[in-house]
């Protein structure tokens, strides 16, 4: 072979390199946007109910698919609040404070909220008022729904469970422990979500909310609450629905074929 051919493959293979150098110094395609209209969900409720506390997920990787929502803290040690992206814990001790990336959760709800309607009190409500209110006004029950109102409100009845250690009892079991408060005059966000029916067994059909104050002083899930006449309660209408399913703790052996809606019910009241 003479010299020109052998000339030849090497410019072959110098272009080769030069283009792959080139290639690789372009800018990325830009990953295409995470859907904010996406409920992101770790484990299912009916796990929890059945003692499924074991945190299998850092709140950094839940914080990628949203930045608000609830859920709980390995061994179910407290309650969280997830409001613009930072998640608190609220714990029975009272202490209610922001939680590092590495704390972990064994069950959780978040998206991306953006405010897609308001609905306004027209009187003083309760709980079980303002879920009568909101439903009347939502455009199906079939869809969810996250909830952010805030203001002050005159009386907000919270719970937090203490941290629990295995061999971990039932959900029901362990909320014979809950801490209850009630706060007065307090300021503050209520972070939540409704659910249709169709969730049972995986969420909270009808609605599940949190609080947080003003200053991180108090906190807790919603038991009860006095919202006042007026209050611009903003809702964000989520069609899509995507869960992480464990694959660590104690997941992989409980037994998801039961109706645990009596549980349930015990538990959220």
């Amino acid at each position: 072979m003479d010299r020109n051919f052998f000339l030849g493959i090497a410019v072959a293979v110098a272009i080769v390199f030069f283009a792959a150098a080139f290639c690789s110094s372009l800018p990325k395609s830009p990953v295409p946007s995470q859907n904010r209209d996406t409920l992101y969900q770790v484990s299912t409720i009916d796990a929890l109910l059945q003692g499924s506390f074991d945190g299998t997920e850092p709140v950094s990787e839940m914080l990628r698919h949203g930045d608000f929502g609830i859920g709980t803290f390995d061994g179910l040690d407290g309650e969280m609040i997830v409001l613009d992206s930072i998640v608190y814990q609220a714990r029975a001790d009272g202490l209610t404070a922001p939680v590092a990336g590495t704390a972990t959760t064994p069950f959780a709800t978040v998206t991306y909220f953006d405010n897609d309607f308001t609905i306004n009190t027209a009187r003083p409500l309760n709980i079980s008022e303002l879920g009568s209110e909101l439903s009347a006004e939502l455009p199906s029950q079939n869809l969810i729904y996250a909830i952010r109102f805030h203001g002050r409100f005159p009386s907000m009845k919270v719970r937090a469970i203490p941290k629990q250690d295995p061999p971990y009892p039932t959900l029901t079991e362990a909320s014979k422990e809950q801490v209850v408060r009630v706060y007065n005059d307090t300021t503050g966000t209520v972070v939540g979500f409704y659910t249709p029916v169709l969730f049972d067994g995986i969420n909270v059909p009808g609605y599940h909310l949190h609080y947080i104050s003003d200053d991180i002083r108090e906190g807790g899930h919603i038991l009860d609450l006095a919202v006042p006449a007026g209050m611009r309660v903003n809702l964000d209408l989520t069609d899509g629905f995507a869960m992480s399913l464990p694959t660590k703790g104690t997941f992989a052996g409980v037994d998801l074929s039961q109706n645990l809606s009596a549980d349930l019910a015990k538990v959220e009241r």
